[in-house]
């Protein structure tokens, strides 16, 4: 077993990879990892964070952490998502900065190095920019009319080319473990805190293993949730929809009037009638729709229910 070295000085660095369906790229994503690292400090810690992955993930972790102590393993006792499984992670991990990243090796474990000189000059979050993604057209695309949809909604700007991959400061982390919503997507959260935040380029890869896991399906979901979760805008839109019908309706009944009594001209009301309620019926349950969500979201966060649930760890270490 390698032993981690006694440093008390040096700083610390803690990397958390959720798995998922990645197996095959454990050993030569350790490897790599302590490659990169050496080169930084002698004090880290590499986190697998094993999100009920159906191959031999966990199997795997415990080998890797058998050979060496600074391999950190938690397994989750179901398949409770990425960015949970990205917060179990975080709350068991005490480096002095803290990189997130996939497991597929599409994030590059040699960019640690450009990542955290970048943030060594001042800054408390620095994230990756894959300026040119190895992902399938359809997913570059859905990931652009995401983030399109989601500045529109909460009024923000997003870089569509930043993701996890990213180092951020033990300060940074502690903001992090106080956001406990159900929703979660973890660099929008880093976003959101305001702290001192550059992105630099990286050379992203394609997939060293397996398929996404994020179908369309999936995507869509994720999208309304995080929407839902991040904004009320669509509450407000219903409003104003609903304010500028119930006007253009006003303005329409006035017309018929005055054409009824000083054009003589008598309405034929039985088609304009039924399409008008089935439209107005349509945008009511449109709204309550919107509503419902909402509501169903604030029930979601009522019942306080943990955030994910750990089966067994190896290798624990204590916060410092």
């Amino acid at each position: 077993m390698v032993r981690r070295p006694m440093a008390a000085a040096q700083t610390l660095i803690s990397v958390v990879i959720p798995v998922y369906r990645c197996q095959t790229c454990l050993r030569e994503l350790c490897d790599r990892l302590r490659a990169s690292i050496k080169g930084l400090t002698a004090d880290y810690e590499i986190l697998l964070v094993n999100d009920a992955s159906p191959d031999h993930a966990w199997e795997t972790i415990v080998q890797l952490g058998k050979e060496d102590e600074r391999v950190r393993g938690i397994d989750l006792a179901r398949n409770f998502g990425q960015h949970y499984a990205i917060t179990a992670g975080l709350d068991h991990t005490s480096g002095d900065w803290v990189v997130v990243m996939d497991c597929d090796l599409q994030d590059r474990p040699e960019e640690i190095v450009a990542l955290y000189q970048k943030a060594r000059e001042g800054f408390e979050v620095v994230f990756g920019q894959r300026v040119h993604r190895q992902d399938t057209l359809k997913k570059r695309l859905l990931s652009k009319l995401f983030y399109r949809i989601y500045d529109y909604f909460t009024g923000r700007y997003s870089d569509h080319t930043v993701a996890n991959f990213s180092i951020a400061d033990k300060k940074v982390i502690e903001g992090f473990r106080q956001m406990k919503e159900q929703n979660r997507l973890y660099p929008l959260f880093l976003q959101w805190m305001g702290y001192k935040t550059a992105s630099i380029p990286v050379e992203h890869n394609g997939r060293g293993d397996g398929m996404s896991s994020y179908s369309l399906k999936k995507l869509v979901t994720l999208a309304t949730d995080t929407i839902i979760a991040q904004s009320n805008k669509p509450l407000r839109l219903s409003i104003q929809l609903g304010f500028f019908i119930s006007v253009g309706s006003f303005l329409y009944g006035l017309y018929l009037f005055i054409r009824y009594f000083f054009m003589d001209y008598h309405v034929q009301g039985w088609t304009s009638v039924m399409v008008s309620m089935y439209f107005i019926a349509g945008l009511m349950f449109f709204n309550f729709g919107i509503l419902g969500l909402y509501i169903g979201k604030v029930f979601d966060e009522v019942k306080g229910r943990p955030l994910y649930l750990i089966r067994e760890q190896i290798n624990e270490r204590e916060r410092r």
